[in-house]
């Protein structure tokens, strides 16, 4: 009987956000470069502040929602229907500033990703901040899932660098999830108590997982969840205190336990265990619905999973399997045609069914 309520659950939520929400989308003008549909202009409301200057919107305007994604080849699908999600149930869409980070070689440039974010969104705020990757090679062990040493993954730690330091706010996404609720309400979540992040927390998890039997069979390292109930939590969602990050030089901080982790072999999943060694008993707890997580399956199989018990404000396919290559292979799980409506990718340009991001990016 629960499968059956789950599944009708499923295609209720689909109807309502294809249904709610659906407007015509034109081709951009000479757009088979990028690969990608034009994105309809979401406007402000009139009950949304207005900018000083309306000609140039500046990262340092205070009435701005600062969102943070990396942008690379790989996940650039991923990341435009992210994009899409957020302006298509933003109460003040132009008053949401995006901060893409882009790593330094990757197979598109920086220059050809900007070219691609700004057809596809031609009115979007946004700013493209190249990542050194050679800032965090050096300090990466091998993981659990080889996509899970990217580079990349590691920029979340550098935001306070990266960013303008007018930017003292931001809320960091993972470019595998889209949002069907106003983005303004996750960025309303007040830090108490001097807390540098807010992030929905799963207390019922087993913590002990994340980390090897050689972290905690030594008596000091593991010393360090001692004055803490820790919690697992899921970074590819969180509202972060840029100021306080600063000031805290958390940056460092992680980076010491990557460095501990690199003789050590202290723990298996890239770069989530760090952020639990620092934050985990100390974060600003987030209401669930902000992070529906796990939709990718495990890190192994990638298999089907049903949504969480409750509602939903972000769906998000962390895991091995991706919405978007289960889809163009024919192969999707339930809970991926709710990812769909967000995709512009524009699928008579996809060779073989299969999703090749050199093709679109006119790299080869």
């Amino acid at each position: 009987m629960r499968s059956v309520f789950n599944v009708a659950a499923v295609l209720l939520l689909h109807f309502l956000l294809t249904a709610t929400f659906s407007v015509g989308i034109r081709i951009i003008g000479g757009g088979d470069e990028s690969g990608f549909s034009e994105a309809p202009e979401y406007r402000n409301g009139v009950e949304c502040p207005v900018s000083v200057n309306k000609e140039v919107v500046s990262s340092c305007d205070p009435d701005l929602v600062h969102v943070a994604m990396a942008l690379d080849s790989e996940y650039l699908r991923g990341s435009v229907a992210a994009v899409h999600s957020i302006l298509r149930h933003s109460s003040c869409p132009e008053n949401v500033f995006f901060h893409f980070i882009a790593a330094e070689f990757d197979p598109a440039s920086p220059r050809v990703l900007s070219k691609v974010v700004r057809s596809t969104f031609p009115s979007l705020n946004f700013k493209i901040y190249i990542f050194r990757e050679d800032t965090v090679l050096n300090l990466i062990s091998s993981s659990i899932r080889q996509a899970l040493e990217n580079p990349l993954n590691y920029a979340r730690n550098y935001l306070g660098d990266i960013l303008d330091l007018c930017v003292d706010r931001v809320i960091y996404l993972d470019s595998d999830l889209v949002v069907v609720d106003d983005i303004h309400k996750l960025w309303n979540t007040t830090l108490t108590n001097s807390r540098v992040i807010g992030a929905p927390e799963y207390c019922h998890a087993n913590f002990t997982k994340y980390f090897t039997d050689a972290f905690w069979s030594d008596p000091v390292i593991s010393r360090v969840f001692h004055s803490r109930k820790p919690c697992y939590f899921n970074t590819g969602v969180m509202v972060m205190d840029l100021v306080r990050w600063r000031e805290g030089n958390y940056r460092k901080r992680i980076e010491n336990w990557m460095e501990i982790q690199r003789k050590r072999r202290i723990y298996e999943l890239g770069s989530l265990p760090p952020f639990l060694l620092v934050f985990a008993g100390n974060v600003e707890d987030i209401d669930h619905r902000w992070n529906q997580h796990g939709l990718g399956g495990d890190n192994v199989r990638g298999s089907c999973r049903s949504l969480h018990t409750g509602p939903v404000s972000l769906l998000h396919w962390s895991g091995k399997g991706k919405p978007w290559v289960r889809l163009d292979a024919g192969n999707p799980c339930p809970l991926d045609h709710l990812w769909k409506p967000y995709d512009l990718y524009k699928c008579s340009l996809i060779k073989d069914h299969l999703w090749k991001p050199y093709d679109i990016l006119g790299i080869f």
